[in-house]
């Protein structure tokens, strides 16, 4: 699949660096290529923090904005967040 703007919501933000919550589908393979986020090299920040949300999973990680140059927007691989529920 491919990034949707419609599950990119910027949660706060302030002295440059902005945190987002990106909710799809995609599985964290494919948010953490490089080019993924590239439509939103207008609004994201190198530092940004995302906390992606893996809808078909569900599964949650933390990723880093890492480059963002012409246009061209890399995020770290992810730290995973559990979701378990062991009661």
């Amino acid at each position: 699949m491919a990034y949707a703007s419609s599950g990119l919501t910027r949660m706060a933000g302030g002295g440059g660096y902005n945190v987002w919550m990106y909710a799809s589908a995609d599985a964290i393979a494919d948010v953490n290529t490089e080019g993924y986020f590239n439509d939103a090299s207008t609004m994201v920040n190198v530092g940004d923090v995302m906390f992606v949300y893996d809808t078909a999973t569900p599964t949650v990680n933390i990723v880093t904005v890492l480059s963002n140059a012409a246009g061209i927007v890399d995020v770290s691989d992810g730290t995973a967040i559990s979701v378990a529920d062991a009661d």
